[in-house]
């Protein structure tokens, strides 16, 4: 199982929903479609969000090829 990392291209706002778009083999607006109707149900999504937001590690940046 791949680790999920939070892309430096695609994001938003924290990359969270890119991430797991990556994890799951789909487009990174159904993430966030499925995200945002998930809002409308009772529960911790903001905070879930927030949560992966700080735990999820973000891509290291690319070192120059010299």
């Amino acid at each position: 199982m791949a680790a999920i990392i939070r892309p430096r291209e695609g994001r938003m706002l924290g990359g969270v929903c890119a991430a797991l778009a990556q994890r799951f083999g789909t487009s990174a607006t159904t993430m966030r479609i499925v995200f945002l109707a998930s809002c409308l149900l009772p529960g911790p999504q903001f905070l879930l969000y927030i949560a992966l937001w700080f735990l999820l590690p973000s891509q290291k940046q690319a070192s120059p090829a010299w």
